[in-house]
């Protein structure tokens, strides 16, 4: 099983919609809130990134932004 990461903040409809695609789904993750982790809003923004939500697998060769259901199907296999 894969080790998928989700970097999320509050309020943010596509983060919640990811959220429920991946539980209806059986896809385990571990969620990253930046509202309440704010520390990991620099590392996102070294990578690249400027919005959320962030899916990434722990090998880094699955990274995923924004409510994307096409590509997180491929988590859950």
């Amino acid at each position: 099983m894969k080790t998928i990461t989700l970097y999320t903040k509050d309020n943010c409809p596509q983060c919640k919609m990811t959220k429920k695609f991946l539980a209806d789904q059986n896809v385990n993750f571990e969620e990253i809130n930046i509202d309440n982790e704010p520390q990991y809003i620099d590392t996102l923004k070294e990578q690249g990134f400027r919005s959320v939500p962030v899916i990434t697998t722990a090998d880094e060769r699955v990274t995923i932004v924004g409510f994307r259901p096409d590509q997180l199907r491929t988590l859950a296999v």
